[in-house]
């Protein structure tokens, strides 16, 4: 069975010719980078000789006889080629330069410090690539741009969401504060750090000179948490968490439905008017109870009250069948929901890949970015350790006879 991962059939994509060495590990770096590799860049992962720690990280397939790695690695690892080279030692180092001597990216997500220990800083690796665009994603961002007092905190997505705000307005009361469930503490900065990097890769491109480019955590998930900061200013009122509502518009949540939860949402009052019909209640349309945004909020209650006697003796498919296409509308979906929505096949969100090891193919998210002549893919699945290590150092300059040197002495894997 031929698959995403192993057909070459996709358009290079629109960031073809782009070269990228990717250090990162863990979900943050690994998600910007797949992002770029997405859209056609050309990423190198460079690991260690036991390779980035998500590749034992479940979950596994259960016929999986090598278990190099699980869906974790494979979903944030897409697209990109993998060598492995032993940092530790100074031919590895020197491999390691010469890469990133022929890059226009690298990215790392170490803790502040390190790379500077291992003599390969911004500022070194500059005086011999001046155009090379240096990536960082770091909890409490790096000290170049700000030195955090806590710049040496180990941080993961909890940590950010935490301290950046998100869990601070989200749970089901204002006593309980509430992890979201995707990684977006990890995501979010991903994602923030690659608009960053093409920013200064436009720029270099033009000047010939690179930059520095420094995302913390939990500065991005504030940026995401922006309410809480122009209604702390303005009102001098800290927000705590709303449970499913929201404080500034009504209605504007999850509502109970016989076998689940739907998500509706009128943040204007004519779609207010076309839900108060749809539901029974033309009534609620016109009386000044509840006829704008302000009065709503101010009856919120009443407002949950009227659409909960609708939606609770239906299911989300009945609800669908009324509000969908009127009003702002949705059903709380499972994953098994998702992989049976049409929705999602046709988008093609839903990728096939090969799992080493398995006998099956595995499914992993697809490019939510749609570009009309360039657009990214699914190109190939997951490295396995190392998998490129060969072809890797040839395109850099190295014999064969040199690899296998390497290899002898284990710089490389």
């Amino acid at each position: 069975m031929q698959t995403h991962a192993d057909t070459q059939t996709h358009p290079p994509g629109a960031l073809a010719g782009l070269r990228v060495v990717d250090l990162t590990q863990m979900l943050a770096g690994p998600f910007c980078t797949q992002v770029l590799a997405d859209h056609g860049a050309d990423v190198i992962k460079v690991e260690a000789m036991t390779g980035d720690g998500t590749r034992i990280t479940g979950p596994f397939c259960d016929d999986d006889t090598l278990r190099e790695f699980g869906g974790y690695f494979q979903s944030v690892n897409r697209n990109k080629r993998s060598i492995a080279v032993d940092l530790k030692s100074s031919t590895g180092r020197e491999i390691l330069r010469k890469l990133i001597d022929s890059a226009d990216v690298v990215v790392e997500n170490f803790r502040a410090g390190v790379m500077e220990r291992l003599g390969l800083s911004y500022e070194t690796l500059r005086e011999t690539n001046p155009r090379l665009v240096y990536g960082t994603v770091r909890g409490f961002g790096d000290p170049r741009s700000g030195e955090s007092p806590y710049a040496q905190w180990p941080a993961y997505d909890v940590v950010s969401q935490a301290m950046g705000g998100m869990m601070g307005i989200t749970g089901p009361d204002r006593d309980t504060a509430t992890k979201i469930g995707p990684g977006v503490g990890d995501t979010i900065p991903a994602l923030m750090l690659c608009i960053g990097i093409l920013s200064a890769v436009h720029r270099a491109r033009g000047t010939g000179h690179g930059q520095f480019v420094d995302v913390a955590m939990t500065d991005a998930v504030l940026a995401m948490c922006e309410r809480i900061v122009y209604q702390t200013s303005y009102t001098g009122v800290v927000p705590a968490p709303e449970g499913n509502r929201h404080p500034l518009l009504c209605p504007f949540g999850l509502f109970r439905s016989r076998d689940g939860q739907v998500s509706i949402a009128c943040a204007t009052d004519a779609f207010w008017e076309k839900l108060a019909i749809a539901i029974g209640r033309p009534d609620m349309a016109t009386d000044e109870a509840f006829a704008t945004n302000a009065a709503r909020v101010q009856h919120q209650q009443q407002v949950i009250d009227a659409i909960e006697a609708f939606t609770t003796v239906r299911t989300k498919e009945e609800i669908a069948a009324v509000l969908g296409g009127k009003v702002p509308f949705g059903p709380v979906y499972t994953a098994a929901e998702i992989f049976a929505d049409p929705h999602y096949a046709v988008r093609e969100m839903l990728v096939e890949v090969e799992q080493p090891g398995s006998a099956r193919p595995v499914k992993i998210a697809g490019v939510p970015i749609k570009l009309s002549d360039t657009p990214g893919a699914v190109r190939r699945r997951a490295p396995l350790l190392g998998e490129h290590t060969e072809e890797i150092l040839l395109a850099t300059g190295y014999t064969e006879r040199d690899i296998k040197g390497l290899r002898e002495t284990k710089a490389v894997r």
